[in-house]
């Protein structure tokens, strides 16, 4: 942890950029809690739970092919204070979901909603690199996926405990108050760094992007490696669960809360206890461990306090697999693609995320347990794993440091 904050003291466009992205990140995923929560008292189908959670990651996808030509186009703080006035704008009107019949508004409002979110999170992405490299990159990375991470699960955390108590309308306005708070610092920021300004048009940019890709398709290979982590798209599954398992336990926004909240303890401490030991030769072993967490958490499952367990076993290892494939692949491209190859890559993982999403709910609805979705989970983990020793083996890929 003191290398953290060792770096944060010394990079103080890195300190300004993680402070506002744990409340700009905290906030996309706050309202999570009080949405699923108003779905189950909708009594909506496993589908539409599974649809929701899709596209969380699906808007991501969509809007890829032309957000890295964006962001290699466009002053970064300038978007990013646009991007975070559509997150303003999309929160504060999900107040007027009431009904059955207000879902397709609720469809339309996440979708503007997380691709703000997904957008914001590339051009952050594709900023790091400009200004740091190395061992500070990774670390940077590392504190990254950390915030990522915590505000992911512990936002959703704590909105359970809120809608407990206050309600979900309330959290829905709270929400886009922290989105303002954000932007009010966004805004105070100074952000210098060295534009490389394309005069190419969109089109040509993108063109020109897959040529690159087709003489490195190293690149390709790492993108895939970093698309396994999407399988960590579990919004659906511990709805589900709560739905299944725990509903006559405790309330079901509670239990969502300290659901996250026992995964993101995982997700905070697990790059502490790993960032030192974990190197090219090692990656393969994290998705291994990945696929048995998740295989114990399928074991548990029906026991409450046991899943909770297990939920903070499977977030140990998953903030250093997401930030370490992300920080191989920024060593191994040209800084003139840094936006255009970021956002295909988060096209890649979101896509994963939101396939993972569909397919829990798809077999769900068919009569799958849960148990039994969650073990596929991991065999996809292991999958990973073998995929990326081949990755190592087979590609010229440098060494981080």
């Amino acid at each position: 942890m003191n290398e953290y904050i060792k770096l944060l003291k010394s990079e103080s466009i890195l300190r300004r950029l993680s402070t506002i992205q744990l409340i700009s990140y905290f906030g996309a995923w706050f309202s999570n809690v009080a949405i699923y929560t108003l779905l189950l008292q909708m009594r909506v189908s496993a589908e539409v739970v599974a649809f929701v959670a899709m596209l969380h990651f699906l808007s991501g996808v969509v809007q890829a092919p032309i957000s890295g030509s964006i962001i290699d186009r466009m002053e970064p703080k300038k978007l990013m204070l646009i991007l975070v006035s559509f997150e303003i704008i999309a929160t504060i009107s999900l107040v007027f979901i009431d009904n059955m019949s207000d879902l397709w508004l609720l469809y339309v409002l996440i979708f503007v909603k997380m691709a703000a979110a997904s957008f914001y999170f590339t051009t952050e992405m594709s900023l790091l690199p400009k200004f740091l490299s190395g061992e500070k990159l990774q670390r940077a990375n590392e504190l990254h996926s950390i915030i990522w991470s915590f505000s992911y699960t512990l936002g959703m955390a704590l909105s359970g405990f809120f809608v407990y108590f206050f309600g979900i309308k309330t959290a829905f306005i709270l929400d886009a108050f922290i989105f303002m708070v954000g932007f009010a610092l966004l805004y105070n920021t100074k952000i210098k760094i060295e534009m490389f300004r394309s005069s190419e048009n969109l089109i040509k940019m993108m063109g020109d992007t897959f040529k690159y890709l087709k003489k490195s398709p190293y690149a390709i290979h790492l993108m895939l490696v970093h698309a396994f982590v999407g399988l960590t798209a579990f919004d659906a599954l511990v709805v589900l669960m709560v739905d299944k398992y725990y509903a006559s336990v405790i309330a079901t926004s509670l239990a969502l809360g300290l659901l996250h909240a026992s995964r993101a303890l995982g997700l905070v401490i697990g790059p502490i206890l790993l960032s030192r030991w974990v190197n090219n030769k090692r990656v393969a072993y994290i998705f291994i461990f990945q696929a048995l967490a998740v295989w114990l958490w399928a074991f548990l499952m029906k026991d409450f306090y046991m899943s909770l367990l297990a939920s903070v076993v499977v977030g140990l290892f998953t903030t250093t697999l997401w930030s370490y494939t992300y920080t191989i692949l920024q060593k191994n491209i040209e800084q003139k693609y840094y936006g255009r190859i970021v956002a295909y890559n988060d096209m890649l993982f979101l896509g994963s995320a939101s396939t993972t999403s569909f397919m829990i709910g798809f077999l769900a609805t068919r009569d799958h347990s849960l148990e039994f979705i969650t073990v596929l989970i991991g065999v996809g983990f292991l999958v990973g794993g073998i995929y990326f020793s081949w990755v190592m083996k087979t590609q010229k890929i440098k060494d981080i440091y």
